[in-house]
């Protein structure tokens, strides 16, 4: 059977798309790959914000950001201001298995959309509601990715040592609050499928943030002291940074001392495995300036392509410092298809990274235009309520 053929894990599932940006869109575009039907609702005329965040723009004149989180969904206009617009939208959420939203804690209850209303109206549906800060003390503060990375202590520690805290080069908190609301999603469908009871998600990026913060936030518990920026080095592993080589910088990531002794026979130092500053992690870490000046003395024969070509033959983990198209490549040599088109003249998808046996992520199309299904949907949601989506909207 062909795996396009093959039933996709969220079958069935409906998910109405509220949520405007990234967290929100994104969560529902993974959504959409593992199969649900997912209504994007948005301001008639502007839509989602991200629309007109470029450049790049892709041939149509949408920014290419708008692209990347909203993907295999169909296309819905709505003011909510207007009262037909309004009773589309709440029929939408009553027909909805999933509602995202990003909203101001509040600000949909006069439209019957907030959380208590619409699970009242739908008594399985999972409402999800993300934030920048929370619904209590924080619903007053926007949530942008930005503000949320400086005050939530990313950039304290993104950087050179001395130098000024820098953002992550991508919109990471909001990448990772849409895997925490994805995860949430599912384990609130798990629950609605076996008592058929919905109910309210809540995320933020404020505590997505200091969720993903991980080894570092323990440190600070454990210690009461902040860490600071470390550039490319880990705090607690050496080697674990990049390496000059010839022409160019090598990325290392020694996790043991086994590794660690195969990294220096390669080098032809064996020696510097029995060293006493070097033997143990512990001793790495205490001792990396000389480590590192040591290290490089030798890496400067060769680049750092041949050295990940040479120390890989060793099982180091390492590899050369990439531009995003030469990740790319790097994902297409291995047999990754990283890429897949959506059609001609639209800006192609990073795949899915999600990969499951029997039941496989859908092949993505492409983004809606501004309302290109609103007829089609408008006429569905006018019907009988027990009609499902067609799937060729």
């Amino acid at each position: 059977m062909d795996r396009t053929d093959l039933p996709k894990p969220l079958d069935g599932v409906l998910v109405a798309d509220f949520s405007r940006v990234l967290a929100g869109p994104l969560a529902a575009a993974t959504l959409a790959d593992l199969g649900a039907r997912v209504v994007k609702v948005e301001r008639p005329g502007a839509g989602d914000d991200t629309r007109s965040w470029g450049p790049p723009f892709a041939a149509d004149g949408t920014a290419a950001y708008f692209d990347a989180a909203n993907r295999s969904k169909y296309g819905l206009a709505l003011d909510l201001s207007a009262p037909d617009d309004a009773e589309a939208a709440r029929e939408l959420a009553a027909r909805a298995d999933v509602l995202i939203e990003n909203f101001r804690p509040g600000a949909l209850a006069k439209y019957g959309l907030d959380p208590a209303s619409s699970i009242a109206a739908n008594a399985g549906l999972v409402h999800c509601s993300i934030t920048g800060f929370g619904s209590g003390e924080g619903a007053r503060l926007p949530g942008y990715d930005f503000v949320v990375q400086a005050v939530g202590g990313l950039m304290s520690i993104t950087g050179e040592p001395g130098g000024p805290p820098l953002k992550a080069g991508v919109a990471l908190v909001d990448v990772l609050t849409a895997k925490d609301a994805t995860t949430a999603i599912l384990a609130a469908l798990r629950h609605r499928d076996r008592t058929g009871e919905g109910q309210h998600v809540e995320v933020n990026l404020l505590s997505s943030l200091l969720g993903s913060l991980v080894n570092q936030a323990s440190g600070h518990l454990a210690t009461g002291r902040d860490p600071g920026p470390m550039g490319n080095r880990h705090p607690s592993i050496a080697p674990y940074e990049t390496l000059a080589c010839r022409d160019g910088l090598l990325a290392v990531a020694v996790g043991n001392d086994r590794q660690f002794r195969a990294l220096a026979t390669a080098l032809g130092a064996p020696e510097l495995a029995d060293d006493p500053r070097f033997a143990t992690n512990p001793d790495r870490v205490a001792h990396r300036t000389e480590l590192v000046k040591e290290l490089e003395a030798r890496l400067a024969g060769d680049t750092p392509r041949g050295w990940t070509e040479r120390l890989s033959a060793v099982s180091v983990p390492c590899g050369p410092v990439n531009t995003l198209g030469e990740a790319i490549e790097f994902a297409s040599e291995l047999g990754l298809d990283p890429i897949v088109p959506v059609g001609a003249d639209r800006v192609p998808q990073v795949r899915s990274p999600l990969r499951l046996s029997r039941t496989p992520v859908a092949e993505p199309t492409a983004p809606p235009r501004l309302d290109e299904h609103g007829a089609q949907l408008r006429e569905w949601l006018a019907g009988p309520s027990d009609q499902p989506l067609h799937p060729h909207v």
